[in-house]
């Protein structure tokens, strides 16, 4: 991961809206990420193999869910550009579940973006390069990170899995405020099922989860 400081033709968040960001910086098309995130453009190579397994487990545990009828009216969508305009970021997570009906609405928009009040659960698979990202902000940290951005901008559900080793836990935050925070959290160490509340009654077995490393 690589915090990019250097002058823009344009506002980041402008080009990041269309689609220009990665252009103007020279980034490959390989699969390398470009986010804002804090105030800061955040530049990501693409993930590994383990990460991608870990989110395929878990849009197969939700399509496992529908087909047993208790996830009707819900999507799963992977690495789906998120603009939080209210806070001037964009972000990419690694999975997005969202309503029919928002799913719905942004396609009425004809937008290659969602909005935050489409997006009911975003989940994230930290990676060695861009953990902080992703994260609660610790004391050293100066500037938000993903937490941040999505209690701000109100999603309901923010699910994190860390691979970092000294952690490998899956997290679920919910109860967002508008300052910017979690109120409340559950956490499950790898190796153990992940129990997702309602509106989704999903249960998600983490034994063949890796940390990184």
């Amino acid at each position: 991961m690589a915090v990019v400081h250097r002058p823009l033709p344009a506002d980041p968040f402008d080009l990041w809206l269309r689609d220009e960001l990665g252009v103007v910086l020279g980034l490959p098309h390989d699969g390398t990420r470009v986010e804002i995130v804090g105030g800061e453009i955040v530049v990501s190579p693409g993930p590994d193999f383990a990460h991608n397994l870990i989110v395929g487990d878990l849009q197969d545990a939700f399509a496992a869910a529908k087909a047993l009828g208790r996830m009707e009216g819900w999507r799963c969508v992977q690495t789906q550009d998120v603009s939080l305009s209210e806070i001037h970021e964009g972000y990419i997570p690694d999975l997005c579940v969202m309503s029919d009906a928002d799913v719905h609405k942004a396609r009425d928009r004809r937008s290659t973006k969602i909005l935050p009040d489409e997006l009911t659960l975003a989940v994230e698979v930290t990676s060695r390069s861009n953990v902080a990202e992703d994260r609660e902000p610790g004391p050293r940290r100066r500037r938000p990170s993903k937490w941040n951005g999505y209690a701000r901008t109100g999603v309901p559900f923010y699910l994190l899995v860390d691979r970092d080793p000294q952690v490998a836990a899956t997290t679920l935050f919910t109860e967002p405020n508008p300052a910017g925070m979690y109120e409340e959290s559950v956490k499950w160490k790898f190796g153990e099922i992940v129990e997702l509340p309602e509106p989704f009654g999903v249960r998600v077995g983490t034994e063949e989860w890796e940390p990184w490393g």
